[in-house]
């Protein structure tokens, strides 16, 4: 069902040794320059979950807020983050596919903030990265589908864990109240997006 675009390697041309993405955005000259690690987890695993194949130097921008120039200070610098970021690509998608996809291990539910920050900034860095794939998603699942509800369900979903207090009183105003939902929600995130991933797969190898 749908394929694995392989390595995503074939993008890049790397001789440089590689460090971890922690330790390039904790780099001073970086700070503030580029999405947190969730969020870039969170937009990555937006592009991995992409129904047609987004290669990184289409995208790998927006990571810095879309300026035609990055912000490191060293070519090696460049190619040790976006070693990374195709790292990110190359374990999310088989496993989106195969419907293996765990949240990343710091993201986690919260007693009083019902999620914690790492969990929104990766709600909020999906959200923007689902945007660059907006249009291949609506193609594929346009309003008057049944796919649709599937894609309105996912966005709809990591939208109440991305801002759950408006997601609250909106529900309140409705008449329902509790917290339990948004531990279903996030408890389901996983198989939800594992599903819209195998669905959009499948739709665009149809085509």
């Amino acid at each position: 069902m749908g394929k694995c675009y392989g390595n995503m390697r074939r993008f890049l041309s790397l001789t440089v040794p590689i460090v971890t993405l922690t330790e390039i955005l904790s780099l001073p000259e970086l700070e503030g320059k580029l999405l947190n690690e969730a969020k870039t987890h969170g937009f990555v695993t937006a592009m991995a979950a992409a129904p047609h194949l987004l290669p990184p130097n289409e995208w790998l921008a927006f990571l810095w807020g879309g300026d035609e120039t990055a912000p490191f200070t060293e070519g090696a610098q460049l190619e040790n983050y976006a070693e990374q970021i195709v790292e990110i690509w190359n374990s999310a998608r088989p496993a989106l596919l195969s419907n293996a996809w765990a949240w990343p291990e710091n993201c986690a539910l919260d007693e009083e903030e019902i999620v914690n920050e790492a969990a929104r900034d990766f709600c909020e860095g999906f959200l923007q990265g689902w945007q660059l794939a907006r249009d291949d998603w609506e193609t594929l699942m346009p309003e008057d589908s049944e796919d649709s509800a599937l894609l309105g369900g996912v966005l709809l979903s990591i939208s109440m864990l991305y801002d759950p207090e408006t997601s609250i009183a909106t529900l309140a105003e409705q008449g329902i109240e509790g917290l339990e939902q948004f531990t279903e929600i996030f408890n389901a995130i996983p198989t939800m997006i594992c599903g819209l991933t195998i669905r959009g797969s499948l739709l665009a190898d149809q085509q």
